[in-house]
């Protein structure tokens, strides 16, 4: 009986060039259906051009959608890293927070179904042409390649 042999296999595949993390203000993780102040659930998922994973979802108590800011303050603490947060309405203030995190707030304007929007994100992601996905895809483009600049450089950590 000849000896086994056992062989690692590489894989080749390449990290995608870029990640976008997106949050929808949803009840039932299949639709967008909240208010963003008043959202008792968020659904967070990474998206590459070819797939989308469900990476963090929330539940929040409910809220009457005027008076309380503070409210506003554990949900965009909550999105902090995501490129963008799908809502059904937005006001001013949470524009504002949620902008200043480097996230970008999408306003639809009837009950969109979360597979369909990610399937427009991925394929914005390989086509262009989406204003705020270009830009997060060429803010991580622009640091990976800083990053490459520095070890050719010589470097060091």
């Amino acid at each position: 009986m000849a000896p086994r042999r056992l062989q690692l296999v590489w894989s080749i595949k390449e990290e995608p060039a870029a990640v976008l993390r997106v949050a929808f203000a949803s009840t039932d993780r299949s639709r967008v259906n909240q208010h963003f102040g008043a959202a008792e659930g968020f659904a967070i998922y990474e998206v590459v051009p070819d797939k989308a994973t469900l990476v963090g979802v929330a539940d929040f108590p409910e809220e009457a959608m005027d008076g309380n800011e503070n409210k506003l303050a554990a949900k965009v603490e909550f999105l902090a890293g995501c490129h963008a947060v799908y809502v059904m309405a937005i006001g001013a203030s949470a524009i504002k927070q949620l902008m200043a995190k480097g996230i970008q707030p999408i306003r639809t304007d009837e009950v969109d179904a979360i597979p369909e929007l990610l399937a427009e994100i991925s394929r914005a992601m390989k086509e262009g042409g989406v204003q705020w996905i270009d830009r997060a895809i060429a803010a991580q483009t622009k640091s990976d390649d800083r990053f490459s600049e520095m070890e050719d450089e010589g470097w060091q950590g």
